[in-house]
């Protein structure tokens, strides 16, 4: 399969560089992927779709302010980006600007030092040792660290709107941007509807964003990304999916990358560990049946993933409609549901 094949044009003015407020004004997609249907919805109708007995799977990973800036000694400016943490002290980055190589000193202020440990490695990442380490270097990033937008996000935004409101466990260098459409009044009408709720957590870091650089998609290696499944978690959607009680509803792609890097024996595994799953066409859904997610890049992983999830010729006809509907795209960009009415039970064999 080919990169080229990821591609399409989407106009400048399209891509949102502010969040809608409140968050669930945006607009929602609805994608049957059984019958191939599209409807136009806001996000705030989503309770519409989801009866009582479904789960929502939620990314609760929480973003921290992961671009640094630090001079060289030559006084020269440098942009850190933090990707991974490693250990108390070490983060894996990427470095922005002139200069770059192993034992490079970067001055953050009188006190706050980090040292290039390492060589810049295939996919342009490097690692930094600082000297603060634990709660006093994570002190020392929330200080003087900025929100990690994305290039294409013109406008310079604060790391409240760049959070989603149930974020907990802090380590993301972006958002699991699906999840900064809800509100808590639409998260309590959920409840109130009888959909459950449960929270998985996966750091979002370069190998949600990372660009596919190979022809042969399936020759493109993802960036491993820490992920974390609860056991009392693991346990109730294993219940409801053997029971067939309702339907798994991920909430945003890192969400469903945990429930399937984690389905292991024909049911999910409670574990914490780094994962790698890269997802594109031609995978075999084994716990998701719905999913929600924005509108995202051209030839990237996560469009690749929800052609997977949807077809790319379903997924590429409802990118055309909302380019043609003017729907806005990328991280605070509007949504889409792709869901399907009939209950899924790939991991246990049956539909």
């Amino acid at each position: 399969m080919k990169l080229a094949e990821f591609n399409y044009n989407l106009p400048k003015k399209l891509i949102a560089q502010t969040p809608k407020k409140p968050r669930d004004l945006s607009r929602l997609l609805v994608l049957d992927k059984e019958k191939g249907k599209i409807e136009h919805k806001h996000f705030y109708d989503l309770p519409k779709y989801l009866k009582k007995g479904d789960t929502l799977v939620m990314n609760n990973s929480k973003v921290i302010p992961a671009r640094l800036w630090g001079r060289k000694e030559t006084g020269g400016k440098i942009e850190v980006l933090l990707l991974n943490k490693i250990n108390d002290s070490t983060w894996e980055c990427l470095l922005g600007g002139k200069g770059r190589r192993k034992n490079l000193n970067i001055n953050f202020d009188k006190e706050f030092v980090g040292k290039v440990i390492t060589e810049k490695t295939i996919n342009g990442i490097w690692k930094i040792k600082f000297n603060k380490s634990g709660k006093e270097l994570s002190q020392k990033i929330k200080k003087i660290g900025e929100t990690p937008t994305p290039p294409y996000i013109k406008k310079k935004s604060n790391l409240t709107s760049y959070q989603t409101v149930y974020a907990k466990h802090e380590g993301s260098v972006a958002a699991p941007t699906a999840g900064l459409h809800f509100t808590k009044r639409l998260l309590r009408e959920l409840k109130d509807k009888g959909v459950k709720i449960e929270f998985v957590t996966l750091h979002v870091g370069l190998g949600t964003f990372q660009p596919v650089r190979v022809e042969n998609i399936e020759e493109h290696k993802m960036h491993a990304e820490f992920a974390s499944l609860d056991k009392d978690v693991a346990s109730r959607l294993n219940k409801i999916k053997k029971e067939k009680n309702g339907r798994i509803i991920a909430a945003g792609t890192t969400s469903a990358r945990v429930l399937e890097s984690f389905c292991k024996n024909n049911k999910l595994t409670p574990q914490s560990d780094w994962i790698d799953l890269f997802i594109y066409p031609g995978y075999k859904f084994k716990f998701v049946d719905c999913l929600i997610t924005n509108f995202h890049l051209p030839k990237s992983t996560l469009l690749m993933l929800v052609s997977a999830f949807a077809s790319k010729e379903l997924i590429f006809k409802a990118y055309k409609e909302a380019i043609k509907k003017k729907y806005r795209f990328y991280s605070f960009g509007d949504a889409m549901l792709i869901k399907k009415a009939r209950l899924t039970n790939r991991a246990f064999g049956t539909e």
